[in-house]
């Protein structure tokens, strides 16, 4: 067996997980807590109060929190998940996966600035997706480690799909918050044309949108054209000017982009471009209505600035030589030519002087030449270029333009808004029908011959191909025909050039570096590509810059730019509760004036259409990736390109706490939720009741933000659901308490209101638990219906809720309320199947850790513990000392190796105050709003300034909270300060917190002070707020005043003695006399009886079947057998005296006495069975209690068969005004 290690992990950094840290860090044991999400507090941070005593669930949680985050011995593992267990107990290697926040944590300070520059809104989980958080978050104001967290879902299926990688998601985010200079920079990273590209492009992207599957897609091209067309400036980064010079051959889109990308790298740039003008097929190709030329003008003048030239009537040809370009000094060449060649029909009389090819009238059309089109225009095919020459053929007079097609509408490759639009301006189709001849009519015109086409099997375009159908030839009629049909790259200047092309005539370039056969040339685009979009040019033209830069840096020019495969993008149901919205549609020229004038047709969009349209994202992808928080961020800290990693720890033990996830109500269809706005589960009224919530503690319903006046609760709901409805068989522990606890507060919230809880029976099993339920009925007037709720029904106008019912007496009645809460249950939480078969851990039917019955906290494999919920549904205290318990368990194991790995925390020196006058520092706390909804903190703040001695004031809105404790330790040194004064909550749980904290800046702990301002001012005084301000005032002097008289003290060093005292010999008693005895201390176990057991001696049966007296005789066995455990039975302990660590105690049996000297004691001396003074007890042979029956059923079971009928009286001595709790076990 490999050595011990004496580190432990536990996994769930819930409160049962924060326990069991503490405790076995405190223990003499390192400890590693893993955590999934990005804080540590699990969903006791997101209730308002707890059961029964009403506490702030924060005020003893966050304590807790600051502790374990600063513990020396505790190493927070946050965002992380535990991949792999491998070893053996004892020595356990644990895989932890981290996931990566893409914030460093050494450099992150918790400011809070960086949510205020995202533009992302997402549901906010941790306030139940009652409103919005940012994608870049902190799951609460007092999670530890304060740090941020961005959140990415898998990329966003535009951004995915667009050929430039745009970040079109973080752009049209930005759009939607105003930020338009920052989401034209955006789109500029990736694209110098947005402008162009915002009017031209078929937007694939939207095609993938996830909008489409709700109504339609979101207009992405159309926002990027907004944004450029608003936006006229925007600062161009440039890195330091280089040597090596580049030359690009064409300026179309490719070219274009190449240069932009190579110039902000810092190279000198020369584009050599053909034709007269700058802009390749951009100016050529595409008519003035769809791309007007002062666009197009701008944005290339734009590219000019980062020091590109530009040369036009510049043809690589005879004249000048790609060789002659490296000899004037150009060290790599980028051939971005285009597809400028028509390809021709094929046809007889296809050189007639009225036959027009589709791009050379188009260039004629866009250069400014005079073109004569005549009144009859035919053009043949079904592409953007057909569609472009038809439309301005009309344009330029004619009055009746065909397209003939040999396909149907259905395979045009043409986008279909075009078709539309053409359609709309009176271009006519003929389709199914290809050209077979052209003849001339004597400078007439001309006669078209066509014959007509059916379709067959797809060709190799995916496309049905077209087959002619014998003897349907048929003539038309024209002045002019334009071709149309594709076109191919032109390159005769290729001539003498070792580069090699394909058998599409197009040029050879790597499919990853766009390099060609020579040396130093790269080729990319329609050039390469084919015809083809720009967007795939301008995708080519960045990838070919890259290449360029890597070439003339001597880098590997391919390494990790491997294409990667395709993503699933995400498509969360989050996103299903969207309301349908309209696409915003942008205004156009009317038909009339389309006709007869080359101005752009559509006008794009006004300022409150593009913010309506970018508001419809559902920012698939969560963060957009806009890169504003990397801006603000002034402490460098965020880094979106970090990665996940994964580290391996050792450790002896683990301990499960992974808690549990709240029963999706989404599954009970019939109550509405998710539907109806006011129904809402119980954890978002939790939520709606805490300060820290989405209406800062204000009761109000979710669809008007108005206060409710009626609202209901429905009990069980996803528990004891045995009609399989989609609920659960079991019960989950927690609901019907927690039902009345948010009954009950929310009275203290708004006096109007008028609670119901609709439920089967109460379990209200805990320690003042059904005093606590017969107080919400007496006290605050909560009404309790018992009766089982089927269905939930909605008024639209009002939205109010209805709810039908059997009343008391069977009558069916009909109830309107404002808002109705379902109380669900507790699931295991969604990680904890797939971690349980990484640790090979058995699991019950529901999918909770199966445990033994009498070893709770035992999982199947040995070393590994469980506690909280995922061992079953429980309550916090329940909780809390299960994670004691399962530390007792992995502590044991590992007490040889105790202490072996912790470090001892090391303080400053102490501060001299011996001469000094008071400085005190006066911290107000409002706790949410469990002081200051009722003491005007601001008041006493002020009030406290005025009190001698005080040289610093704040308020907070929670002091005992991580980000507070470092404000304190800041004031203290900033401001000399060398007495502390807190007023806030209980000094029962919060002044060990802060007399660390003064302790870490060098101030004696005994020169803080606290006063309780919560307790005996906002609660006591809960309906008199003046009172209580006053009160608190008066509080506050008296600390400041106690606090000026304050000497620092000197704490002694004291032996402990390692030995135990356990009271009670029962099954508790022996079980932690053993814990110790294992643990290496020596204890005592005093029973008062002759024998050890206590009740478990009279119980026979459990209910899974399990023999309590094997128990029973085997946990005796091993009590007398243990050398360490001494046993004291028909005894009685007679005093204890002393203090922790040195206790003085008197054992007397059979009178005489016998000291003991523990340096702890257990008290174990457990229950009794009530005696009945009811019912005709102790009266009647046959009326017995439940463990006399029991031990019928074992000693006398014949005198249990002669019975005919048992009937059993249950809360016999239980919920009574003499013993107000139930009892728990009579049940069962």
């Amino acid at each position: 067996m490999a050595d011990k290690v004496g580190a432990v992990m536990v996994v769930g950094g819930g409160i049962a997980g924060i326990q069991a840290s503490l405790d076995l860090a405190e223990s003499g044991y390192y400890v590693y807590l893993v955590e999934a999400s990005p804080a540590i507090g699990g969903v006791m941070a997101q209730l308002d109060k707890t059961f029964p005593t009403n506490d702030c669930s924060m005020c003893i949680l966050s304590p807790k929190l600051v502790e374990a985050g600063r513990h020396l011995n505790i190493r927070t593992l946050t965002y992380a998940e535990v991949a792999k267990v491998e070893g053996e107990p004892g020595n356990f290697e644990v895989t932890v996966r981290q996931k990566s926040r893409y914030i460093d944590p050494l450099k992150c300070t918790g400011c809070g600035e960086c949510p205020q520059a995202c533009p992302v809104p997402i549901k906010d989980q941790f306030d139940e997706g009652l409103v919005d958080r940012k994608a870049i978050y902190r799951p609460y104001a007092q999670a530890f480690p304060n740090i941020f967290t961005i959140e990415k879902g898998d990329r966003a299926p535009c951004g995915l799909t667009c050929p430039a990688r745009i970040d079109v998601q973080g752009y049209v985010a930005l759009i939607g918050a105003g930020k338009y200079e920052e989401a034209l920079s955006l789109i500029w990273k990736n694209l110098p044309l947005p402008g162009v590209l915002g009017r031209i492009c078929p937007h694939p992207c939207e095609k993938e949108c996830n909008r489409k599957d709700l109504d339609k897609p979101i207009a992405i091209c159309e926002l990027k054209r907004f944004v450029a067309d608003q936006v006229k400036e925007i600062p161009l980064q440039k890195e330091e000017a280089k040597e090596e010079r580049v030359a690009i051959v064409g300026s179309g889109p490719a070219g274009l982009t190449a240069a932009a990308c190579l110039a902000q790298k810092g190279y000198p740039v020369t584009i050599f471009e053909a034709l007269p003008v700058m802009g390749g097929m951009l100016y050529a190709g595409i008519p003035s209505y769809r791309l007007p030329r002062n666009i197009l003008e701008e944005e290339i003048k734009k590219i000019q600035s980062l020091g590109v030239e530009i040369r036009t009537n510049a043809p690589i040809g005879p004249q000048l030589t790609l060789e002659d370009l490296f000899k004037q000094g150009f060290r790599a060449v980028f051939l971005a030519v285009g597809a400028h060649k028509d390809q021709k029909l094929g046809i007889l009389g296809e050189d007639n002087p009225r036959v027009v090819p589709g791009v050379v009238f188009l260039r004629k059309v866009n250069l400014g030449e005079k073109v004569e089109v005549g009144e009859r225009v035919g053009v043949i095919g079904g592409g953007n270029v057909a569609i472009d020459a038809a439309r301005a053929a009309l344009r330029l007079g004619a009055k009746e333009v065909t397209i003939i097609y040999r396909r149907s509408r259905e395979e045009m490759p043409a986008y279909e808004e075009d078709i539309e639009e053409a359609e709309e301006e009176g271009i006519k189709f003929q389709f199914l029908a290809a050209p077979t001849e052209i003849v001339s009519k004597d400078g007439k015109g001309i006669s078209l011959r066509c014959i007509r086409m059916e379709l067959g099997e797809p060709d190799a375009s995916g496309r049905r191909r077209p087959i002619p159908i014998k003897g349907s030839d048929f003539w038309v009629e024209l002045d002019t025909v334009i071709p149309a049909i594709g076109q191919t790259p032109d390159l005769p200047f290729l001539k003498g050039m070792e580069i090699e092309t394909t058998p599409q005539g197009t040029l050879k370039a790597d499919p990853i570096t766009l390099q060609t056969s020579r040396q130093g040339i790269f080729a990319g685009g329609d050039a390469v590509s084919g015809p083809w979009i720009a967007i795939e040019a301008v995708a080519a033209g960045k990838e070919a810059a890259l290449s360029i830069d890597r070439y003339l840096r001597e880098m590997n020019l391919s390494e990790g730019r491997e294409k990667p495969k395709p993503e699933k993008a995400r498509y969360d149901e989050i996103y299903a509760g969207q309301p349908k919205a309209p696409r915003e549609r942008m205004e156009r020229l009317t038909i009339e004036e389309r006709r007869r004038t080359f101005s752009e047709v559509k006008k794009g969009f006004t300022e409150e259409q593009a913010k309506r349209e970018a508001l419809r994202c559902l920012n698939c992808g969560l963060c957009s990736e806009c890169l504003q928080c990397v801006a603000l961020c002034k402490a460098g800290a965020i880094n979106h390109q970090m990665k996940e990693e994964t580290v391996k720890f050792r450790v002896g033990s683990i301990i499960l706490s992974p808690g549990f996830d709240e029963f999706d109500a989404n599954r009970l269809t019939a109550y509405g939720y998710g539907r109806f706005s006011n129904v809402i589960s119980s954890i978002q009224f939790e939520r709606i009741l805490s300060a820290s919530g989405p209406f800062q503690g204000n009761l109000l319903r979710p669809s008007d933000r108005k206060p409710p006046k009626k609202v209901a609760w429905i009990q069980c709901a996803g528990s004891r659901d045995m009609t399989q409805n989609g609920g659960n068989e079991y019960c989950s522990s927690v609901c019907c308490m927690y039902a009345i606890k948010e009954a009950v507060i929310a009275k203290e919230h708004h006096h109007g209101v008028e609670p119901t809880i609709f439920y089967m029976d109460i379990r209200a099993h805990g320690k003042d638990f059904d005093a606590y339920y017969e107080r919400a009925k007496k006290e605050y007037g909560v009404r309790f219906m018992r009766s089982m709720i089927s269905k939930v029904s909605e008024r639209p106008s009002t939205k109010n809720l209805l709810i039908t019912y059997v009343d008391g007496e069977g009558r069916i009645k009909e109830e309107e309320f404002d808002l109705v809460v379902l109380s669900v249950g507790l699931n295991p939480s969604k990680g904890a199947k797939a971690l349980a078969q990484r640790l090979g851990l058995e699991l019950d039917a529901y999918g909770f850790c199966r445990t033994e019955e009498f070893s709770p906290l035992y999982t199947n494999k040995p070393g590994i513990y469980v506690c909280g919920a995922f061992q079953g549904p429980k309550d916090i205290p329940e909780t809390v000392a299960q994670a004691s318990g399962a530390v007792t368990g992995a502590s044991t194991f590992l007490s040889d190796v105790r202490g072996t790995l912790t470090k001892t925390k090391d303080y400053p020196a102490e501060i001299d105050v011996k001469d000094q006058e008071p400085r005190i520092g006066v911290f107000v706390c409002h706790c949410g709003i469990n002081i200051g909804g009722v003491v005007n903190v601001p008041e006493v703040r002020e009030y406290a300034k005025t009190l001698d001695g005080v040289a610093y004031v704040d308020e907070n809105l929670y002091t005992c909270s991580q980000d507070t404790q470092e404000k304190i330790k800041k004031a203290i040194q900033e401001n000399q300060l060398n007495r502390v004064v807190v007023a806030s909550c209980s000094p029962r749980t919060h002044e060990p917190l802060f007399q660390e904290t003064v302790r870490e800046v060098g101030l004696n702990k005994y020169l803080f002070e606290m006063t309780n301002i919560r307790d005996q001012c906002s609660w006591v005084h809960m309906h008199q707020p003046k009172e209580a301000t006053e009160k608190a005032k008066e509080l506050l002097r008296m600390a400041v005043a106690k606090s000026r008289l304050l000497q620092p003290l000197r704490e002694p060093v004291v032996e402990v003695t390692k030995k135990g005292l356990v009271i009670g010999g029962g099954l508790s008693g022996m079980r932690a006399a053993l814990e110790l005895a294992r643990q290496g201390l020596d204890c005592a176990l005093v029973e008062r009886e002759a024998e050890l057991g206590g009740n478990l001696r009279h119980i026979y049966y459990t209910i899974d079947g399990n023999d309590p007296q094997k128990l029973l005789r085997d946990t005796v066995d091993a009590v007398m057998k243990n050398p360490r455990i001494q046993v004291f039975t028909n005894t009685q302990l007679k005093s204890v005296n002393g203090y922790v660590g040195n206790f003085k105690s008197v054992l007397v049996s059979n009178g005489s006495e016998q000291e003991y000297d523990p340096g702890v004691v257990i008290v174990a001396v457990g229950a009794k069975e009530s005696t009945p003074a009811e019912y005709l007890y102790g009266q009647d042979s046959r009326i017995l209690t439940q463990k006399e029956l029991e031990e019928k059923i074992i000693h006398h079971s014949d005198e249990i068969n002669r019975c005919r009928n048992i009937v059993m009286i249950q809360c016999v001595g239980s919920r009574t005004p003499e013993r107000p709790n139930c009892s728990r076990i009579c049940c069962q």
